[in-house]
């Protein structure tokens, strides 16, 4: 069986677990070594079950705690090129990846990881490279697209071929237009390479979702901009307007942005 465990969602740091029986695979290291350890430990899951560990992009909420990651679990770390030099470059990663756990491929590329076959697709951000991940096992697939500028057609259609989906939610316009953030960077945060709103999302998973899908988790909540009932009722009210029900047709969850979440069977 396979499961799920949000680490961390936001800001402060992401990382994402897929795990069986057997092995397991993380998702961005942007949170504390530490914190990593603590959260197999509480749900039981020994440190050699992990694997792989796969990247979505350089900024530093998503690989600061790569490298110590890397290194006390043993694990090869794969992303893009470019995401990797940006790994390298990021002042933030203060324990680098040793070198002869790098992995790389192209984007669009599929991989075999073990159980987990991983295709990369591209997100639109400002970070040097980013990637969202379609994820397989048997016949459960999994995506997550985390910090998205704009949908593309790409991304698109993942979202219809997912029977799980991790998908930004990021703010609420009228609470960043309002805030106290400068004006250069909250017009960094609406451009078509900065995050996803509320509406965004809910119109993408309005547009795209089919009967496949099971299970959506709201992701990457900022603290400043957004709320996480605020975000829950949002993307419902969207899907609504479209006939589809959360919590009937899908089920619908707010990812914590600091605390692990529960351990989610992906059946």
């Amino acid at each position: 069986m396979l499961k799920l465990i949000s680490l961390g969602s936001g800001s402060s740091g992401n990382c994402y677990l897929l795990y069986t029986e057997t092995e397991g695979l993380l998702i961005d290291a942007g949170i504390g070594v530490r914190s990593v350890k603590k959260c197999l430990r509480n749900y039981g899951i020994p440190f050699n079950r992990i694997k792989h560990l796969i990247i979505t992009h350089d900024h530093a909420d998503h690989v600061k705690s790569v490298g110590s990651v890397s290194r006390d679990f043993d694990l090869p770390v794969y992303s893009t090129l470019t995401v990797h030099v940006g790994i390298n470059n990021n002042y933030c990663v203060r324990c680098k990846i040793d070198p002869a756990r790098v992995r790389m491929f192209e984007k669009g590329d599929t991989v075999t990881l073990g159980s987990f076959i991983v295709t990369s697709f591209d997100v639109p951000h400002d970070s040097l490279d980013s990637v969202g991940y379609r994820i397989q096992v048997g016949d459960v697939v999994f995506c997550i697209m985390t910090d998205v500028g704009h949908l593309t057609d790409e991304m698109k259609k993942y979202i219809g071929e997912a029977n799980y989906l991790i998908i930004e939610a990021n703010y609420d316009e009228e609470m960043l237009k309002a805030g106290t953030y400068p004006a250069h960077l909250k017009a960094r945060i609406l451009g078509d390479k900065g995050h996803m709103s509320n509406v965004e999302c809910g119109n993408a998973l309005a547009e795209n979702a089919t009967e496949k899908l099971k299970h959506v988790w709201l992701c990457h909540l900022s603290e400043e901009n957004n709320h996480p009932e605020l975000a829950r009722k949002t993307v419902e009210q969207i899907l609504r307007s479209y006939g589809i029900i959360a919590g009937k047709d899908f089920e619908l969850d707010v990812l914590k942005r600091t605390t692990p979440s529960q351990a989610f069977e992906l059946t």
